[in-house]
């Protein structure tokens, strides 16, 4: 049945009598001659309508979003099957992700048109490939509807803003999960479990030819034959398809003022990022980054072309993609070692030729400094460094399992939202396990998405005998999730629970001490310890500052006898060594 513009689904009841109704499935952006893009109950209509139109179309709402409205899921499925238990061995999944940035609106039009587009027969559709869609999941942002926010962004008219309801990225916000939106994500996720996970944005670092560019996870991060496969057979089998279309594409070109032609370096995309927290899942993720000083009709088609390429992908790829994925995910069930903080390897970059614009530092009129000026009059195509290739700055030797204790509900509810198992200790137990000692870290100056975060954590480690009460949970990390255990438990990790604040309070020691009191004690402990008294003195010796401090030395005495308390600076997760 042909869905485009106007339908008129003629339908009997029971009582033989015909009900007549018109479904409008012409986008706003369609109906504008590309100028405009749908607002959020445009958008949330065009699916309701497209659901009761095609037998192929589901519309399902999971959970709310700061907004408190919902967060929707459409799906579109040849076989009209949407039980994906059932639909899952036989075909490759994908799930877009629209409006985490609303004013970035390209994919909230494109996949609009690619669901009607497939649901009425209009291109060739699948076989084989299942597409799920959330319209917008910013959908507070895209009710703060303005003209002015996307500085330099060539159309739509309107759209919505970066900010969610309460002002959070939606995109740094996969780990730590402070938003309904995101808690609301993680249920749409698990339920389908994609095996190809795409995200629409615009952006604009530098001046280049490309209205398309592609950002897909890291290869080496996503580690193993997966990453193999996605850098060496699914990135040339995409740029490949899009080229055979006559469509340029490049790698998301990752500077900000400056030239691209210098090189430059593929996006780390940490587990805050969309695509770095479905990796964990072991989920080929890729954001898809149109240039927003194109025009946006250009930008919106070529979103619709790629996500139609990655369609075909998946469909011709289901049975090796699956295979491999299945493998993946099996990998650190076994492994003994799991590679965490990784950055470029700039001995070993992959050569592109690229499509850019000359570009010059000219006297800026303003400032009275220098500026960037591109001349798109004099574009170029040459060769270039793309740093590509990452290497583990650290590695994690993976333990049997971790215990929290209950008292740390914010960790274990993240948790269980992701489907993490959970078992309960069924009695009081003191087990001898691993534990972390924090020893530095740094703490950035400014806010950043509501947190201080942490950075170059690091840890000591001791093995020790801990009480833990009935009721305390052991996780397993022989599990599904075993990258998500080790990325937000490990505090070392980039973005671990730790370095995202939620520990914070061990960082503080709660219990003191009155120096006119401890003065005594101090002094009977070093009567009667040679070897406190002899690091004592040493110390004394050696530091300058310590013994111009008398605070500090007996500060320092304090934290060597048995009334310091043993929660400061201890890392409240433990872990069970294999």
């Amino acid at each position: 049945m042909p869905i485009l513009g106007l339908i008129s689904l003629i339908s009997c009841d029971l009582e033989k009598y015909q009900l007549v109704t018109d479904y409008d499935l012409e986008t706003r952006f369609e109906k504008s001659d590309g100028k405009e893009t749908g607002t959020y109950a445009e958008v949330i209509d065009f699916y309701s309508q497209l659901a009761e139109s095609s037998s192929k179309i589901s519309l399902e709402e999971f959970g709310k979003t700061d907004s408190g409205e919902p967060l929707h899921l459409a799906i579109y499925s040849p076989s009209e099957d949407f039980d994906f238990e059932k639909i899952r061995d036989k075909n490759s999944i994908i799930l877009i992700n629209n409006g985490i940035h609303p004013g970035e609106s390209d994919g909230i039009d494109a996949t609009m048109m690619l669901f009607r587009d497939l649901a009425g027969d209009s291109i060739k559709a699948p076989k084989n490939t299942v597409l799920a869609t959330i319209p917008i999941y910013n959908v507070g942002g895209a009710l703060n509807r303005n003209s002015n926010s996307r500085t330099n962004q060539n159309g739509p008219a309107e759209y919505g803003f970066r900010g969610n309801a309460r002002n959070y990225d939606l995109n740094r916000d996969f780990i730590k999960a402070d938003t309904r939106n995101t808690q609301s994500f993680y249920k749409i996720f698990h339920h389908v479990k994609p095996d190809i996970f795409i995200d629409n944005h615009v952006s604009n670092g530098a001046n280049y030819q490309y209205t398309l560019t592609h950002l897909f996870t890291q290869h080496n991060k996503l580690g193993g034959e997966l990453g193999t496969y996605v850098n060496e057979q699914i990135v040339p089998q995409l740029e490949d398809s899009l080229m055979k279309k006559d469509w340029d594409v490049t790698p998301y070109v990752n500077v900000f003022n400056k030239v691209p032609d210098d090189g430059f370096t593929q996006f780390n995309d940490l587990p805050r990022y969309s695509t770095g927290y479905t990796s964990l899942w072991n989920t080929i993720g890729m954001m898809i980054e149109t240039h927003m000083l194109k025009p946006y009709p250009k930008r919106v088609k070529g979103t619709y072309e790629l996500m139609r390429s990655m369609v075909d992908i998946a469909e011709t790829n289901r049975e090796r993609m699956k295979d491999i994925r299945k493998r993946a995910s099996r990998k650190y069930l076994t492994d003994r070692w799991y590679p965490i903080n990784f950055k470029p390897d700039y001995d070993n970059p992959t050569k592109r030729d690229f499509k850019g614009y000359e570009g010059e530092i000219i006297a800026s009129d303003i400032t009275g400094g220098n500026r960037l000026k591109y001349d798109t009059q004099k574009p170029f195509t040459k060769e270039i460094d793309y740093y590509n290739n990452f290497i583990a700055q650290d590695t994690i030797e993976i333990p049997r399992a971790y215990i929290i204790p209950q008292g740390w509900w914010q960790i274990t509810d993240l948790l269980k939202l992701n489907n993490i198992n959970l078992e309960p200790l069924a009695r009081d137990t003191t087990l001898y396990v691993e534990t972390y000692k924090i020893e530095d870290f740094k703490t950035r100056g400014n806010a950043y998405e509501g947190h201080y975060m942490h950075s170059e954590t690091k840890v000591s480690k001791t093995m020790d005998s801990v009480k833990f009460r009935k009721g305390d949970f052991v996780v397993k990390t022989f599990q599904d999730g075993a990258r998500y255990l080790i990325e937000t438990l490990e505090p070392e990790a980039s973005d671990s629970f730790f370095n995202w604040n939620f520990f914070d309070t061990v960082l503080q020691q709660k219990e003191g001490f009155s120096p006119y009191v401890f003065e005594d004690v101090a002094k009977t402990m070093l009567d009667e310890n040679p070897k406190l008294k002899e690091d004592f003195e040493t110390k004394k010796n050696s530091d300058a500052e310590f013994s111009n401090s008398w605070y500090n030395q007996l500060d320092w005495l304090h934290k060597q006898s048995k009334y310091y308390e043993e929660a400061h600076l201890r890392y409240p997760i433990f872990r069970m060594p294999r």
